[in-house]
């Protein structure tokens, strides 16, 4: 995982070409002007979700993994936080779905080995397959503007 502002993205992009592209994107857009919906970037190889949503509270949400794609997500307002732990032997909840790239673990087995970190309007965290994440919660409901590009492995 790595969480950074948008205004160090330039020090990441040497870590893949698509990567590189994602967070080029990421600095070049003015998402306060896109509608929320998906966008395709390079095809199904990297696409942008814009996505307006109130935060909700962490006990009632899911850590989740991706296995195909590499999450890039960027706090374009509001303010929310996530939960992190690396995958380990954790027993999934909910297994995994290909035809969406994801697979759901919950909050009780998983939570006294999760960070909670405070995610802010200009910054961006990197989630990659081996990183389980929480992302849109908080402990008091707040609107977020969200963008998640997703950078196929």
């Amino acid at each position: 995982m790595i969480l950074d502002t948008l205004s160090n993205a330039n020090l990441y992009s040497h870590l893949t070409p698509r990567l590189t592209k994602a967070l080029a994107h990421l600095t070049e857009t003015d998402f306060t002007q896109l509608e929320v919906g998906s966008y395709e970037l390079e095809g199904k190889d990297i696409f942008v979700i814009v996505n307006d949503y109130e935060t909700k509270p962490k006990e009632v949400e899911p850590f989740e993994v991706h296995q195909e794609y590499i999450d890039v997500q960027f706090v374009v307002s509001g303010e929310e936080e996530f939960g992190y732990l690396p995958l380990a032997d954790q027993t999934p909840s909910r297994p995994y779905f290909a035809k969406h790239d994801y697979a759901e673990f919950d909050y009780e087995s998983n939570k006294d080995d999760a960070a909670f970190i405070p995610f802010k309007a200009g910054m961006f965290a990197i989630f990659f397959p081996q990183d389980m994440h929480m992302p849109g919660t908080s402990a008091i409901p707040t609107q977020v503007r969200k963008v998640v590009i997703k950078v196929k492995v």
